[in-house]
């Protein structure tokens, strides 16, 4: 079991002077670690043939080279989980006002709510933060998942590694869905068949 995870959105709270309203984070869960490599090599092939470079990054890709990448992904079997945070929900002194403590706990709310899939599950994270805060994070998503679960957890930086590109535009599109952007429906369409839950924090 391979699981990649990314966010879209920020932690903080000046909703009415720039912060987002919702935080989303997805995982991207592939079964079949052949499918994640058979994905990553055409996600590869499909960068150098529309020449997009460092990598993949939904909030810097033009409409059009986004409506190629999830026509080519959705081909490939693997299921998306998403967890939305509305943060005007949030009332929590800690949660509003530690970015890391917001971020990890939201991160273990999803991967403990679909803990059932984690067995054997290696999983990696787009790279953020310093080492301190990853090692934190590492600990916490042990700590509060089932300690038999999780075989791994790693850091990855995204321009390096192709899946974990795919978790930023899946995330990115999701999180566009509660943005009052025209189109903001359009990508979200393409994998609609791949989100296998939803779920609104609350």
């Amino acid at each position: 079991m391979l699981v990649l995870i990314d966010e879209s959105g920020d932690p903080g709270f000046k909703l009415k002077k720039g912060s987002s309203s919702h935080f989303v984070v997805s995982m991207v869960v592939f079964t079949s670690t052949d499918e994640a490599e058979r994905c990553s090599i055409a996600i590869q092939a499909l960068q150098k043939k529309l020449r997009v470079y460092p990598e993949f990054k939904f909030s810097k890709c033009k409409a059009e080279v986004r409506d190629q990448f999830f026509a080519c992904v959705r081909e490939f079997d693997f299921s998306i989980y998403t967890l939305v945070v509305p943060k005007a929900d949030i009332y929590s002194p800690v949660l509003r006002s530690d970015c890391d403590k917001f971020y990890n706990y939201f991160v273990q709310k999803l991967l403990s709510h679909h803990q059932q899939l984690l067995v054997n599950a290696r999983i990696k994270i787009d790279e953020s933060g310093d080492k301190e805060f990853k090692k934190e994070l590492t600990t916490y998503l042990h700590r509060m998942t089932n300690h038999d679960c999780i075989k791994s957890v790693k850091f990855k930086p995204s321009k390096n590694d192709h899946l974990i590109q795919l978790a930023d535009m899946v995330v990115g599109a999701i999180a566009r869905l509660y943005s009052d952007k025209k189109d903001n429906a359009r990508w979200h369409s393409m994998i609609a068949s791949k989100i296998a839950n939803l779920w609104k924090f609350q």
